[in-house]
């Protein structure tokens, strides 16, 4: 009995809708915000405009060619530029998790942010997945002028927090992307928890270390 070939495109279809719906079912998107896209061999796809992460009909997952054309699925995300912008500064990048997780955003709304780095290196964890997180000046949701920033900051960073909004993670992948999302989210909360308190961070020889080890390119 032969086996059904399935395409690179309808597995991460329906990798996009199994992963998003775990980011939902575990708090860390709500209603229909946040947006998710991945890189194909020929285009790229991203989910649709105010749709629900936990409820994602992989069929009708937008498809869209580099020129912002939609080929097939339902209108994308209005944020379709921010994924764009980021893509085209990181060729290597396979796929893009933008979440209004709570305790990311949570801080991008605190006021005296490093806008370099705007979360400390608390573990080693954070460093490896995320690296060094500029803070991008506040834009109202869907101003074009966003993917400007973001393409200036995503050539040296492989994740950015929007002020007064949330976080664009990259990744090799989708499943890569989602880790360091999580990761991220779960560094912001401890963040928050440790506001106030003497804080031991990781010294830039530490850093340097983990680089070495594990051929971090951050």
């Amino acid at each position: 009995m032969n086996t059904p070939i399935i395409s690179e495109e309808t597995r991460e279809r329906d990798k996009i809708a199994r992963l998003s719906r775990s980011l939902y079912e575990r708090g860390l998107t709500a209603g229909s915000s946040g947006n998710i896209s991945v890189r194909l061999s020929d285009g790229w796809l991203l989910t649709p405009t105010n749709s629900c992460l936990g409820e994602l009909d992989p069929a009708r997952i937008s498809r869209l060619d580099w020129q912002g054309r939609v080929l097939a699925g339902d209108p994308p995300s209005k944020e379709a530029f921010l994924h764009r912008s980021m893509y085209e500064a990181r060729p290597k990048a396979g796929a893009i998790v933008h979440l209004h997780s709570t305790h990311s955003a949570a801080v991008s709304c605190l006021a005296g942010l490093d806008p370099d780095d705007c979360i400390p290196p608390l573990t080693p964890y954070f460093v490896m997945k995320i690296g060094r997180l500029p803070l991008a000046p506040y834009h109202r949701p869907g101003d074009p002028a966003l993917g400007d920033v973001i393409r200036g900051l995503a050539g040296r960073h492989g994740a950015v927090l929007l002020a007064n909004h949330g976080p664009v993670v990259s990744g090799p992948d989708l499943q890569g992307a989602v880790y360091a999302s999580e990761e991220l989210e779960e560094t912001a909360r401890i963040f928050l928890l440790l506001r106030g308190a003497p804080v031991n961070c990781l010294t830039a020889e530490q850093i340097a270390e983990l680089k070495l080890a594990f051929k971090l390119d951050i």
